[in-house]
């Protein structure tokens, strides 16, 4: 008989206190920005609300799904520079949607988020004043987005997710499709962690790409692939109620190889030492993507369902 999921513990452990943190991070960065939007005043909250979101970006079923959220949030992988093109096109017309949130709502979503602001606040701007209303618009754009999503999470969809199987949900008819939802979200982050946070920089030994790393710009690249394992491993463990001492092992054994980077852009990638170091990480995350299936999936009696990254 498989084991059993503890959905009750991922709602309240994990998820709830992690999107509150989220919203609670983001109305903080747009206060920020609402009183002196200059980089220097800016960038501390940018990086807090930034670290909130990465410890939840890994839960991509629920509200973020159904109202579309996560490109808005965080644009990335972005291999043709949409985010670069959109804000162009914003600031090149000095377009009056960053002054008002409803028409900011409607612009493209690769102009909306942290990928976005990321740039504000570290490249020089053509236009400081139009910038500054840029940097303000997406932090009220954000803080928006992620006391929505909140709100709906607390309000709503929680229930759902501990009700199913439940009469009348529609969402999850059976415990298992809740149960799946969780476990896919594991494993489809443990698979972007493996293919894009890492492969992405990474590259080919012989065309290494340091500047597709994620966050680059802020040196936030391995900080992204620390929390995120931290946040897969903490879920994890709320979630199964199945034995976890080798998939504990296995996180423990990625997370260290994370600490010991010192390469906070992954500007190393072109550098055979440094290299190693992370090549020597992404086989980590592979060791654990295989524990987790064996050890997880199996006893659970569940595998990974379709993910918000599959292709159409």
């Amino acid at each position: 008989m498989p084991a059993s999921a503890d959905l009750e513990a991922l709602r309240d452990d994990h998820i709830l206190p992690r999107y509150a943190a989220f919203a609670e991070a983001t109305d903080h960065l747009r206060a920020a920005a609402t009183g002196d939007c200059m980089p220097g005043s800016v960038l501390p909250a940018y990086h807090d609300a930034y670290d909130t979101w990465v410890r939840i970006d890994h839960v991509r079923f629920g509200p973020v799904e159904t109202q579309d959220a996560a490109l808005s949030i965080a644009f990335w992988p972005d291999p043709k520079d949409r985010v670069g093109k959109a804000m162009a096109r914003l600031t090149s017309a000095r377009d009056e949607a960053v002054t008002d949130a409803a028409a900011f709502s409607q612009v493209s979503v690769a102009a909306q988020g942290f990928t976005a602001l990321e740039r504000l606040l570290t490249e020089p701007q053509p236009d400081p004043d139009y910038a500054c209303s840029f940097t303000r618009a997406i932090a009220r754009h954000l803080a928006q987005t992620a006391s929505d999503v909140s709100k709906e999470w607390r309000d709503e969809y929680g229930a759902v997710l501990v009700s199913a199987g439940a009469a009348g949900n529609t969402v999850f008819p059976g415990a298992e499709d809740a149960e799946r939802a969780a476990y896919t979200s594991i494993s489809t982050a443990l698979e972007f962690l493996h293919d894009q946070r890492l492969g992405r920089p990474l590259g080919t030994f012989d065309r290494p790409r340091p500047n597709r790393a994620e966050a680059r710009r802020s040196e936030r690249s391995a900080r992204h692939v620390l929390l995120n394992l931290s946040s897969l491993k903490a879920m994890t463990n709320a979630f199964a109620d199945v034995p976890l001492e080798r998939i504990n092992k296995a996180f423990d054994a990625a997370i260290e190889r994370a600490e010991v980077l010192d390469d906070p852009a992954f500007a190393g990638v072109s550098d055979p030492a440094k290299r190693l170091k992370i090549e020597v990480l992404q086989r980590a995350v592979r060791d654990l993507q295989v524990v987790m299936a064996e050890d997880v999936g199996r006893a659970l009696g569940i595998s990974a369902g379709f993910n918000s990254l599959d292709g159409d």
